[in-house]
């Protein structure tokens, strides 16, 4: 119930050491090592050990329960607590005490705990990220990366729409008791994971909203959401190490990419220096600047249009009411804006590096928030999420060979879709630090369009239930 270490800067620093422990090994010259990150990629363990000691280590958590003050709520209400409930996950314990007592909500939760790193790191670090990879982009570089990754974009985000009716109606046809659902609530359900995959969180509430999801069915869906996306996710982790293979395969011509890559490495090296704190403190000042201005942009920015909320949220831009929306935007909008001028040259004092070390750090909170061994308590649901992501990717591929878009276009046109603007720039800058702003610009196109596709898709899918 209790993971080992619930001391915040105990969790922060143990995450820390591992990303350290990644990198380490993975410079050794050691044969063994070498050959194990010629497979598996760094980045893919900076994200999936933080998820291993969530689940099974249980040494991590980003929800639990105490489990002294809960028992005292038992106690009190008369109720045994189940045996062996110690080990249990939060998401069981909640489970039990929403199904198997008939306590208040608020009388359990408020022994609930919640770590706030995921939020600090996407709230905080996330942003003066964004800033400091855009400082030295190249927009002619960009425009030069041609129509492909727009196509690709879009392409994903059909990919989205039509594998959610198609894993519906095959799962329905094979096997149509998987899950212990009736078709309606089954589909309304789906309908937010549509929202959350083309969009992001806003577009998912959005949809819970317009369709009428109950909370325990959204819950379930959330569940479904974040572990077949972030399973996915490691999987283009994966891919980038081999792009070259799967670029190769699709017949693709990468030299925009390559180009682009090159001209930033030229120029960071051509402004390089050795920095000083003085230096130092005036990159910082530029990135948690930027940081303070996009906050202070999007407090401002939301209370303008609440007024306007219904009328938004008819014609499918719920988005524009989100602070983290705003948030990104105004970060990306600094950090471009500042590319213009002689902020440019922070590059030199390693930028772009000191934006790399925040993703990792989001990428490690990211992790810890999956749990792995929710796959096997949900495993129509999962089925059904597997089916959809397989059309998804299958679309994307048969478009890339079409097209012959390199594997970035396609990993980053998926992720903008499914991940959004959390988790786009760090499967981008995977490939390099100099291409995190496209995963950027494509995510703030899918937060704009999400609803719309999710709204189709949730109609396709509602014919076939019927």
């Amino acid at each position: 119930m209790e993971p080992i270490f619930t001391n915040e800067a105990v969790v922060l620093g143990l995450l820390i050491v591992v990303l350290g422990a990644v990198f380490f090994t993975e410079k050794l010259e050691s044969k063994g090592w070498k050959r194990f990150y010629t497979f598996v990629p760094s980045l893919l363990l900076c994200y999936f050990i933080p998820a291993l000691l969530h689940y099974p280590l249980g040494l991590i958590a980003p929800h639990y329960f105490e489990q002294e003050p809960l028992e005292a709520v038992l106690k009190a209400a008369e109720i045994a607590p189940p045996e062996g409930w110690g080990s249990w996950t939060y998401e069981a314990v909640k489970t039990w005490l929403e199904e198997k007592t008939n306590l208040e909500e608020s009388a359990y939760m408020a022994t609930a705990k919640h770590s706030n790193l995921y939020f600090m790191a996407s709230r905080y670090l996330l942003p003066v990220s964004l800033i400091l990879l855009c400082l030295s982009i190249d927009i002619k570089g960009l425009i030069n990366l041609g129509p492909k990754a727009l196509i690709m974009f879009f392409a994903a985000s059909v990919g989205i729409i039509l594998g959610g009716p198609a894993a519906l109606l095959l799962t329905s046809y094979i096997a149509p008791g998987l899950v212990d659902m009736s078709p309606d609530e089954l589909w309304r359900g789906l309908s937010t994971v549509a929202g959350s995959w083309i969009g992001g969180g806003a577009n998912q509430t959005a949809m819970k909203e317009v369709f009428e999801v109950p909370d325990n069915i959204f819950a379930a869906m959330i569940v479904v959401d974040v572990i077949v996306a972030n399973i996915w996710m490691g999987f283009l982790l994966y891919g980038v190490k081999i792009s070259d293979k799967v670029d190769r395969w699709l017949n693709a011509d990468s030299s925009a990419i390559k180009e682009l890559e090159e001209r930033v490495s030229d120029y960071r090296m051509s402004v390089a220096q050795m920095p000083s704190t003085y230096s130092l403190f005036i990159m910082a000042a530029v990135g948690f600047g930027g940081l303070a201005l996009a906050h202070a942009g999007a407090d401002w920015i939301v209370p303008l249009l609440t007024p306007f909320e219904e009328t938004l949220n008819e014609i499918g831009l719920s988005s524009l009411l989100s602070a983290f929306f705003w948030l990104i935007v105004l970060a990306t909008t600094y950090g471009l804006v500042l590319s213009f001028t002689p902020a440019r040259k922070l590059e030199g004092l390693g930028a772009s590096r000191w934006g790399s070390l925040f993703i990792y750090i989001l990428v490690a909170t990211i992790g810890m928030k999956m749990n792995l061994g929710e796959v096997v308590k949900n495993l129509g649901l999962f089925a059904i999420g597997i089916c959809w992501m397989l059309v998804h990717v299958g679309v994307l591929l048969l478009v890339a060979k079409l097209i012959r878009a390199p594997f970035f276009f396609v990993a980053v046109g998926s992720q903008a879709n499914v991940g959004g603007a959390a988790s786009a720039p760090v499967v981008a800058s995977a490939f390099s630090p100099a291409l995190a702003p496209v995963g950027v610009l494509m995510a703030v196109l899918g937060y704009a369009l999400g609803t719309y596709g999710a709204i189709i898709c949730a109609l396709m899918m509602k014919a076939i239930a019927s």
